[in-house]
């Protein structure tokens, strides 16, 4: 069985639980663990918990991991290099990447002044752009695999 990156795994559905245990609990409406877990999976289309945990994998794989060669642009500039560091953003929809390019960059729109950098971090989404825009339009970066 495969899994698309927008599939949520059964660990997701647990923090989704807990957090719906811990809302009701300050709206004075308490809900056992499993009730919450019930919910939840009802909520993503499940017909129940034990459905749900039987189709979902353990935890997804993510598109980006700490050590992985990569190419791409920064500010329109392309670049390879070596991604350093790797946070899931509390949204769970974007990453915040730290890359270190083999040679550095030009981060300036133009080159009568040069600021050179070499290691950047960027927001990207799942498919590796940000969704921070300049000012023509472009993302900040778009990064893939090497």
């Amino acid at each position: 069985m495969s899994f698309s990156l927008d599939t949520p795994s059964a660990q997701t559905l647990k923090s989704e639980a807990k957090n719906l245990r811990e809302e009701r609990a300050r709206a004075g409406r308490m809900l056992t663990h499993s009730a919450a877990l019930e919910e939840v999976a009802r909520a993503h289309g499940y017909r129940d918990w034990n459905t749900a945990r039987a189709a979902l994998p353990d935890r997804v794989a993510v598109p980006f991991q700490v050590g992985m060669r990569v190419k791409g642009y920064y500010l329109e500039q392309p670049f390879k290099g070596l991604l350093l560091g790797v946070q899931l953003a509390h949204n769970m929809q974007h990453y915040t990447l730290t890359v270190h390019f083999d040679t550095p960059v030009n981060v300036t729109p133009n080159f009568m002044f040069a600021a050179p950098r070499q290691r950047v971090t960027a927001t990207v989404d799942i498919r590796g752009i940000s969704p921070a825009l300049r000012g023509n339009g472009a993302p900040q970066m778009h990064i893939m695999r090497e």
